[in-house]
């Protein structure tokens, strides 16, 4: 009587080839810039890893090769991120030699990198709205790094008496606020062009974060000291008239 049952070891080389694609340069990559496009459009409980594994013309074998759940993946996308968020601010505030150029640059390099994951505003968005039930203490971590390093060039510039005193945090809210709601709201925006005036449509990054720069240095930046002057002299008491 002959079998038809599939041994372990002829199984074995379905396995090899999995590996062996998933070991492809850029298959990670590619799964990962699916799950952000895929996270961003409908959140983690939204999200499938049927359409991720489809967009990144993969199978869901070469997913769990790289990622051991959906979790991980999500996390995976979040963290590269803020880790690249994390060393970009730190790079850019080593190259500025004053608190304020410091303070330009880490805004710079916010918006940049908001350009440069466009899915990345509106995955951050819900996870907030969620209460940051997805994120893990890695991820925290790096976000500590990030406003760390903001609280460092603050500091900094208190100590030169160019900046008052400010709460980190709140600064860190009043800079990535503005440019993560404008890069949010750019299908919206686009939808609506010809509708919305142009200086809501068509409003370049340039600008608000131009705007975004001007209003954050004019809440922390202190006025400079009136240079001092010697004091005048006393003016001589007047002589009474005799009576």
């Amino acid at each position: 009587m002959v079998s038809y049952r599939v041994s372990r070891a002829a199984r074995r080389p379905v396995r090899g080839r999995a590996r062996s694609r998933a070991g492809e340069p850029g298959s990670r990559d590619r799964l990962l810039s699916a799950a952000a496009a895929e996270f961003a459009a409908r959140g983690f409980d939204g999200a499938k890893v049927d359409r991720i594994a489809a967009r990144a013309r993969l199978n869901k074998a070469m997913l769990y090769y790289h990622f051991h759940d959906k979790a991980a993946l999500y996390r995976a996308v979040l963290a590269g991120v803020f880790d690249a968020l994390a060393a970009e601010v730190e790079a850019a505030r080593q190259g500025a030699t004053t608190p304020a150029a410091q303070l330009q640059a880490f805004i710079r390099t916010v918006a940049t990198l908001a350009v440069r994951q466009p899915q990345f505003p509106a995955i951050w968005l819900r996870e907030l709205a969620e209460g940051g039930r997805h994120l893990d203490a890695s991820t925290v971590g790096r976000m500590k790094d990030i406003v760390g390093t903001l609280a460092a060039l603050l500091a900094w510039g208190v100590e030169r008496g160019e900046f008052r005193p400010a709460n980190p945090f709140v600064t860190q809210l009043s800079i990535v606020g503005p440019l993560v709601m404008f890069a949010a709201s750019a299908p919206l925006r686009a939808r609506f062009r010809g509708v919305v005036p142009a200086a809501v449509s068509d409003t370049p990054l340039t600008a608000v974060v131009a705007q975004v720069e001007a209003n954050v240095l004019a809440a922390l930046t202190l006025p400079p000291s009136a240079p001092s002057r010697a004091p005048e002299p006393a003016a001589r008491p007047s002589r009474s008239s005799p009576s």
